[in-house]
């Protein structure tokens, strides 16, 4: 018969407990009483980790089973100096990380939306409106998910949140499982279907709409991320998460970007090419740039030509910008436009290198690389066809 019974109280547990008991009892109290998770518990965390120290020491237990914590008092001063930091108690159950993983798990995970965005955006900076839906801790019952002080310890876990299944495996040989508990979901707690609060149905969220103004700077970059500190979901008992845009760049029809220079492909004539062109661009901020080739300058298709400072701002350097490249491809004339006697008169005469008694005349004809490939494929097919009607295909080997 025990004196008192209050560090078996506190722990829920009876005097006549096991060491396990205990253990398992603190574990699931500790949890759902450190200062982490609930500031305004520290006093019931420290009576808990005090009872968890009396109760697992065995000198200590026998001594408060015979006289209470008068005896435990009136006991040396070693005895009495023997309690420890509840915040040591914990690291010791626990683990030395605990408390730090406690903190980063109080935090709720970010939301990430994309943000559908041009070329012209990024160029020159904008502000996009965006709604989003959030989860926000119910107003009607401030997150408890019922009516003030109807909340109780669910019976199944008994507060855990866990259920433990023993599977017989054979004789002597138990297998045990713990999972979520089916009753409360993992929250420990039970409500009775008539104290649910209306406004969330025991959710403890409801939905809100938000609308966020998206600031796009200039240089921003396809793929790149925007936070709103704070803004995501809301869960009692966490700190909200961030939202998180991730803005994604749509194709642009003239331009492509590379880093922080711009590609355009300019299609000239071959007089053009030949004389010297001036043609125009229209730039992403709608001016209108005219491009002039040098004076006696002959451009060869695939030839890429660069305009300084036209390219794309520099991301927080707004004054700076990337370059402008221009690939030229050069149209050509249809055949017979002009007769070749007449175009030959423009251009020297080539120079005759070759011994035309050793040569073999042949001549050019068109080339089309789909009907090339096309005739690949008939041919393959042909060959398979053969070799599959050669009988020693299918002779089977004889053996020795």
């Amino acid at each position: 018969m025990v004196k008192e019974t209050g560090y078996y109280d506190v722990l829920g547990v009876g005097p006549g407990a096991s060491l396990d008991e205990i253990k398992r009892a603190f574990r699931r109290l500790a949890l759902k009483y450190h200062p982490d998770k609930n500031p305004g518990e520290g006093d019931r965390f420290k009576q808990i980790s005090q009872a968890y120290e009396v109760l697992t020491d065995t000198n200590k237990r026998e001594l408060y089973d015979r006289g209470g914590e008068q005896a435990l008092k009136g006991a040396d001063a070693e005895s009495r100096a023997g309690f420890r930091s509840p915040m040591d108690i914990f690291d010791l159950v626990f683990g030395g990380m605990t408390r730090m993983r406690s903190r980063t798990e109080r935090r709720g995970r970010p939301v990430i939306h994309e943000l559908p965005v041009t070329l012209e955006d990024l160029y020159n900076g904008a502000t996009r409106k965006l709604s989003l839906q959030k989860n926000v801790i119910c107003p009607k019952c401030n997150g408890s998910g019922t009516r003030e002080g109807t909340v109780s310890r669910c019976p199944k876990c008994r507060g855990t949140g866990m259920e433990v299944h023993v599977q017989q495996l054979g004789p002597g040989m138990i297998h045990q499982i713990q999972t979520m508990c089916s009753n409360c979901q993992g929250q420990g707690e039970w409500i009775r279907p008539r104290d649910r609060c209306r406004g969330c149905n025991s959710r403890k969220v409801a939905r809100e709409r938000k609308i966020l103004n998206v600031h796009i700077d200039k240089g921003m970059r396809h793929g790149q991320k925007i936070s709103f500190h704070g803004e995501g979901d809301q869960m009692p008992g966490l700190e909200p998460g961030d939202i998180v845009i991730v803005l994604d760049q749509k194709e642009h029809p003239t331009f492509q970007r590379q880093a922080n220079d711009l590609i355009v492909k300019l299609e000239i004539d071959l007089v053009d090419a030949l004389c010297g062109c001036r043609q125009t661009i229209r730039t992403l901020d709608n001016r209108i740039l005219l491009v002039t080739s040098r004076q006696g300058e002959v451009i060869k298709p695939g030839d890429v030509k660069c305009i300084p400072n036209e390219g794309m701002p520099i991301y927080r350097h707004p004054f700076e910008r990337g370059k402008l490249l221009v690939h030229f491809q050069v149209r050509f004339p249809e055949p017979g436009w002009l007769p070749s006697k007449q175009l030959q008169s423009f251009f020297p005469l080539p120079e005759e290198h070759m011994n035309t008694e050793v040569t073999e005349e042949v001549k050019l004809v068109d080339f089309d690389p789909s009907a090339e490939r096309s005739r690949q494929y008939r041919g393959e097919a042909y060959h398979e066809d053969d070799l599959s009607d050669d009988p020693r295909q299918h002779v089977p080997c004889q053996p020795s």
